[in-house]
């Protein structure tokens, strides 16, 4: 959360003298003024990408908030007084004015302040609330415009107060209330991970060494002011596709790796590794190295990246002998991966080519991608695709739109069942699409046509986020291959994740990792409810 210093918070709060006086300076001087106006009780992350959006939409953000004589939540009753909760908005450094509006609502002040615009949640959009609507007069009177945030992750303030007056943190109440579906029951779940021994899965994409070189305490180089690092040790794990296919393999599946190889010791000695592990390598005729992706560490801790990555180029007989080579191994496979990593190997056509010719011949078809220079729209007919939200957001050209308008545009866009966006730490939201009938669906453009489930992310302290998503994609998709729900895999792709998140290096999370993995999960709820059942309420620790 971005902050400014407690010097400038208090000069931020104005009185309404001051208010005006800086609005009128404002209008003179040329400079748009945005309002937005709330409680904002307990400031959350959709409060913070609401005003970070506002600000966006002029040069100056005014916050208006609630006083606590005409609060109407909770019987009347803030969390936060009106002045704490003042200085906590202008404490963000995209805040530039803060003002505690002791009316009901907000139209007096919108009158008066005339706002050139006045930004509201996206619910608000459809919204016929007598208030509201006199408030969009004001501003509308006044020569202003109402816009509306996109919202992208909602969560509630009366929620999460709620949780917190039951003593658990709001990322407890989600995970307490996710393990209370009986879609991940602790019967479900291990009956889901037992079922991926034997699944036969097609791995198809680029191979990746990354190299962890851990170094001494560095120096500054005598010649000029420049950091000196000392290697002391080499570390190397297998990436991209390869390590997906070790995934499968330690989760219990049989998988079948499809990449690119040169002929090297290598790749000789990358095969004998993965054979080793049970899984079968086969390859088309590359001359380019394997990429290799050096990260320097001092202690725990990344210094420097360096990509040793030379652009595989692929002439069309090779690109032919890669889609023809996925046909012949797919038929009556449990699941096969797409992953682009984007280095060269799977161009816009082939992935287009590969997911015509696999959808028939798999249960289960899943894609990913990783890099600027990937194709995420020439995915096409998917049963699950994973991207991380900016990826999503990049690849429309969709910055402003809701998260759930965003989803519904790519899984349109790419014939997409089931839609899992990361979001980093805030975890990641799975999407299905809703099943509605023309008349449902009537001329309303704004009605949400898929549905979100927002799993947050299960580790709360990463070591190492490498290889994070490559763990969510493997299991998530041999969740969805042996029957499971999309909240099913999204929540066990989740677990994978933050398991990965906690070693050093691509290492491969087994099923027997996710056992112990849901075991703490399960026992941090068990431990919550007992706590509540005492009359002394009590935060678990996660997983």
């Amino acid at each position: 959360m971005a902050q400014g210093t407690d010097h400038d918070a208090p000069a931020k709060i104005c009185t309404l003298p001051t208010l005006l006086r800086l609005r009128e300076r404002a209008q003179s001087e040329g400079r748009l003024v945005v309002q937005c106006h709330g409680c904002f009780d307990i400031v959350h992350p959709g409060h913070i990408r609401h005003l970070r959006q506002a600000k966006a939409q002029g040069d100056i953000l005014l916050v208006s908030i609630t006083g606590d004589s005409s609060y109407s939540k909770r019987d009347g009753k803030p969390l936060i007084p009106e002045g704490l909760r003042a200085e906590g908005l202008a404490a963000l450094d995209f805040v530039d004015w803060v003002y505690i509006e002791q009316s009901a609502t907000a139209e007096d002040l919108l009158s008066r302040v005339r706002p050139d615009v006045y930004v509201k949640g996206k619910e608000y959009e459809t919204n016929t609330d007598p208030r509201f609507l006199r408030e969009r007069e004001r501003v509308e009177a006044g020569g202003g415009r109402v816009v509306f945030s996109s919202g992208d992750v909602v969560f509630s303030s009366t929620a999460l107060i709620g949780g917190l007056e039951r003593s658990i943190d709001p990322y407890h109440a989600r995970v307490h209330q996710l393990v209370r579906d009986p879609a991940l029951s602790t019967d479900n779940i291990n009956t889901l991970i037992s079922a991926m021994r034997g699944k036969r899965l097609l791995v198809i994409g680029e191979t990746i060494l990354d190299e962890y070189v851990h170094c001494d305490q560095p120096e500054i180089a005598s010649e000029s002011p420049v950091m000196t690092l000392r290697p002391v040790q080499r570390r190397t794990y297998d990436g991209g596709a390869a390590v997906i296919a070790r995934h499968a393999a330690a989760l219990g599946a049989k998988p079948v790796l499809l990449t690119a190889l040169p002929d090297s010791p290598s790749s000789e000695a990358l095969r004998r590794r993965l054979n080793n592990e049970g899984i079968e390598v086969r390859s088309i005729q590359s001359e380019t190295p394997i990429a290799i992706k050096q990260r320097f560490l001092i202690g725990p801790q990344k210094v420097m990246k360096l990509n040793l990555v030379e652009p595989m180029v692929l002439d069309a007989s090779r690109q032919q002998e890669l889609t023809s080579a996925a046909m012949q191994i797919a038929d009556g496979f449990d699941g096969a991966i797409i992953a682009d990593f984007g280095n060269g190997m799977l161009s816009s056509s082939v992935i287009e080519s590969l997911c015509r010719g696999l959808r028939g011949r798999v249960g289960t078809l899943a894609g990913d991608v990783s890099g600027r220079q990937s194709g995420l729209l020439a995915f096409d007919g998917l049963d699950l695709l994973c991207p991380s939200e900016r990826e999503a957001r990049e690849a429309l050209r969709c910055f402003q739109e809701t998260l759930p308008a965003v989803a519904w545009q790519l899984m349109e866009r790419t014939r997409t069942k089931h839609l899992m966006l990361t979001m980093n730490a805030e975890g990641l939201i799975a999407f299905e699409e809703l099943k509605l009938s023309l008349d449902e669906l009537g001329h309303d453009a704004n009605r949400q046509r898929v549905r979100g489930q927002h799993v947050p992310a299960l580790s709360g302290y990463p070591v190492d986020p490498l290889g994070c998503g490559d763990a969510l994609l493997t299991a998530a998709t041999l969740t969805l291959a042996c029957g499971g729900s999309i909240l099913s895999a999204g929540f066990i792709g989740s677990l994978a994740a933050s398991i990965e998140a906690q070693r050093l290096g691509n290492v491969p999370v087994s099923a027997s990792d996710l056992r112990q993995g849901f075991a703490r999960v399960a026992s941090a709820r068990l431990s919550l409810e007992a706590g509540v059942a005492s009359g002394e309420p009590r935060a678990a620790s996660g997983a």
